[in-house]
């Protein structure tokens, strides 16, 4: 069972977290296969502090023996056996905690591989509607909470409450009146520590979700920094990251006005016990019931349980906030698995011709909003294909469909005749975004094809032309990429990148808008790369959508009427002024969209550019038809849009 805190933006639906429950279930679930080691760690523990407890009375027994004026010789043998408890008190803590320790690390590991495992098995629909700052504050910072109470809070909190139960026992063996005097402190310690734990708990789960929402606007806003500020959005993306920050802050300040009152609270408990204990000593040295020693062991004891408790006690902190961090891993861990096919082997091996083929696709991120709606689309083997359009005409969306990264909402992406479970496996995707993974260059590389030997990555890398550059690096294919490592430029990273869709090979290649991160200074250098890594795959490749204009058979506009075809490589331009002349005038006409009857008057323009019209001239000139015809319909769309817009107006 999985609970969701309160969601801080309406449009995420954040990861589920776990609950208590199933979070305890989890802990046990992962302790279950190393219970011999949970034992032995356990019993070296009990065994230190057990030997440990001799301390007190030894020191007793000492004061008895001054107080009495007995002979120096008297002190030696409790002076030795002090020396001896401390020895085998250290050796058997250190090993008691060593096995805890390792328990701890082991228990860690193992769930960091399934958080790690199911988060990559995601689908990227869920991801993209939790937000990479979800998962990003999950695995960073509740991971590294969850890590450090394994490391220090577990040990300790294990020592401190076998020290605190067993002092207590030896306050009764020395007298039971010792025992009442100590728990005088107990009702104001338990009152404290479920007062802390019923407002942590909420209060650090707060504190988690909040930081995810931090993290996630910063990214959002500095990922997109250029887009901000073309559009002059500076003013809405500061305020929003300053109100979550704002959130971020007060929720921890309230964290720490809670742990203040807390250790208050533990403070006066302390002071009234040891009171306690002292006033009882008093009281029985004078009535002749307990000597001077038996009181000094019994105020030792009560003031050895000063650490303990107060470790305890604190390390509620530290264990309240692991506890919400692990609830959020646990959270993902139990996320269902995608179904994936039982079917063996390379799913290359049973597909037919590398077609890709889109039947009436629909898809909306948000329900009532498709962004692409009714699409039919049939790419033929060996055929490349440029898909071009507005920004948010559904470009990468249609990527995503076809690399299998997404499901449609309504139709069919058919993938070389192969299960919707697998046609992703069959598609090797280049996005604007690259990843350059921590690593030596050569694993980060290998990565699409682990068997490939160094002259393979060699050959890939000279292919997209990265070899020069690749060989100049201090250790050459050896170097210490990404974080931590050389730090790669953009251009290069996207080289990087088509280098290991050389290695991978894939059936069909998906290019969306790889050429376009580096800017116009590497624009050019990664047009050539990206020409010359689908050279190599030109007679297999089905498709190479988002491939440079100049390279394709086939150019396709993206419109709000669906998609149009209109000619081969040399359509090229017709492609851009038909992109461009709806554009220019929906800007000047000052409308977010044109109307229909214009969108359907611009299909039908750029039908009038297509391979026929791009390829002649007119008689007698070098101009080819399409561009004189998209030069004579740009008035002719301004006017259209002006006239809609004066009427929707009422103008």
């Amino acid at each position: 069972m999985t609970t969701e805190f309160e969601q801080t933006d309406p449009e995420r639906t954040l990861l589920p977290t776990a609950s208590p429950a199933r979070t305890r279930a989890a802990v046990r679930e992962l302790l279950g296969p190393h219970r011999g080691l949970a034992a032995a760690g356990f019993g070296l523990m009990v065994l230190a502090t057990s030997v440990g407890l001799l301390t007190q009375p030894l020191l007793g027994h000492i004061v008895d023996v001054v107080t009495e004026h007995r002979s120096p010789d008297a002190l030696t043998l409790p002076v030795v056996a002090l020396a001896g408890v401390a020895v085998v008190q250290g050796v058997t803590t250190a090993l008691g905690m060593s096995l805890v320790s390792r328990l701890g690390e082991t228990v860690l590991a193992r769930l960091r591989e399934l958080f790690v495992e199911r988060a990559l098995s995601l689908p990227l629909k869920r991801l993209e509607k939790a937000g990479s700052g979800d998962l990003n504050a999950r695995v960073t910072r509740d991971v590294s909470r969850v890590a450090d109470a394994v490391r220090g809070a577990l040990p300790e909190l294990a020592r401190s409450a076998l020290s605190i139960v067993l002092t207590l026992a030896a306050l009764a063996l020395l007298d039971w009146r010792f025992l009442l005097a100590a728990l005088v402190a107990l009702p104001i310690q338990a009152h404290t520590a479920r007062w802390y734990v019923r407002n942590a708990v909420p209060l650090y789960a707060k504190e988690r979700i909040a930081t995810g929402a931090q993290q996630q606007q910063l990214l959002d806003s500095i990922g997109g920094a250029r887009t901000v500020r073309a559009y002059g959005l500076q003013a809405g993306h500061t305020r929003r990251v300053t109100d979550r920050s704002r959130a971020s802050v007060e929720l921890t300040m309230r964290g720490v006005q809670l742990v203040l009152r807390f250790y208050s609270r533990l403070h006066i408990a302390e002071y009234m016990g040891l009171t306690a204990v002292l006033v009882t000593g008093f009281l029985l040295v004078r009535s002749g019931s307990a000597s001077v020693g038996t009181a000094t062991a019994a105020a030792l004891y009560f003031h050895s349980l000063f650490g303990p408790v107060n470790t305890a006690l604190v390390l509620l902190d530290d264990a309240q906030s692991a506890t919400a961090g692990l609830a959020r891993l646990v959270g993902v861990v139990d996320e269902p698995a995608p179904t994936v096919s039982e079917r063996v082997g390379d799913p290359t091996t049973a597909m037919g011709d590398p077609s890709v083929t889109l039947t009436a696709v629909t898809h909306a991120y948000v329900p009532g909003r498709p962004v692409l709606h009714g699409v039919d689309l049939e790419i033929r083997p060996k055929e490349r294909v440029a898909l071009v359009g507005t920004t948010g005409a559904g470009k990468t969306t249609l990527a995503k469909l076809v690399a299998g990264l997404h499901r449609p909402e309504e139709g069919r992406v058919d993938v070389g005749g192969a299960e919707p479970d697998e046609s992703g496996r069959l598609v090797g995707l280049v996005t604007q975004e690259v990843h350059v993974f921590a690593g030596p260059l050569a694993d980060d590389l290998r990565l699409a094809r682990p068997e490939a030997v160094d002259e393979e990555l060699r050959e890939a890398l000279a292919t997209v032309g990265a070899l020069a550059w690749a060989e100049a690096l201090p250790e050459g294919l050896d170097t210490v990429v990404g974080d931590g490592g050389h730090r790669l430029t953009a251009d290069r990273a996207q080289q990087l990148a088509l280098a290991r869709l050389l290695l991978a090979d894939p059936p069909v290649v998906v290019l969306d808008e790889a050429t376009a991160e580096a800017g116009s200074s590497g624009a050019r250098q990664l047009d050539e790369a990206a020409e010359q890594a689908l050279r190599p795959l030109g007679d297999d490749v089905a498709a190479g959508l988002g491939t440079p204009v100049q390279s394709v058979r086939l150019a396709l506009l993206l419109t709000g009427v669906g998609l149009v075809a209109f000619g081969t490589a040399a359509a090229g331009p017709v492609a851009f002024v038909a992109l461009a002349c709806p554009q220019i005038a929906q800007r000047l006409a000052g409308v977010s969209s044109p109307p229909p009857l214009v969108s359907g008057l611009t299909g039908a323009f750029v039908v009038l550019g297509s391979d026929l019209l791009a390829r002649e001239a007119i008689p007698g000139t070098e101009l080819p038809v399409g561009i004189v015809t998209g030069a004579l319909g740009a008035p002719v769309l301004l006017w259209l849009l002006i006239r809609a817009n004066r009427a929707g107006s009422g103008g």
